[in-house]
């Protein structure tokens, strides 16, 4: 049976952890440094989506195929992203259409299906505030 307890076995012993430990930190700086470049190039690549359909939203007026008068629509960004008052500059309002633009796959979100909602069940009013003079 080996003696573990003579000094050069200690050592030995001593020596494999510390190897071994700066093996397993060696291993994360470099699996960390990795992880981090593909995240902050992920976070980057989604803020420019984020960026390009913002601007989208406030341009697609005056896309062609757009089917209502430029003049016609206002942007709001939130929670709707367009709101159309179909004739109005022509003269004749014939209809107000609120517009959500998404791109690819994308979906409502909770608060974009809650308004949907709502319009569909007509649930819209019109309201005069008048401030004292």
């Amino acid at each position: 049976m080996p003696d573990f307890t003579s000094p050069e076995a200690l050592l030995g012993l001593f020596l494999g952890i510390a190897v071994g430990a700066g093996l397993s930190v060696l291993y994360f700086l470099l699996w960390r440094a990795r992880y981090l470049r593909r995240i902050r190039a992920e976070a980057v690549q989604k803020s420019q989506a984020v960026i390009t359909g913002r601007v989208a939203e406030q341009l697609l007026p005056y896309f062609p195929g757009f089917p209502f008068n430029p003049r016609d629509a206002r942007f709001l960004g939130s929670p709707v992203d367009l709101i159309v008052f179909d004739g109005l500059d022509a003269g004749r309002l014939d209809r107000v259409v609120f517009v959500e633009v998404k791109t690819g796959t994308a979906e409502l979100s909770p608060r974009e299906r809650q308004l949907r909602a709502v319009i569909q069940a007509r649930r819209v009013e019109w309201m005069d505030l008048r401030l004292p003079t």
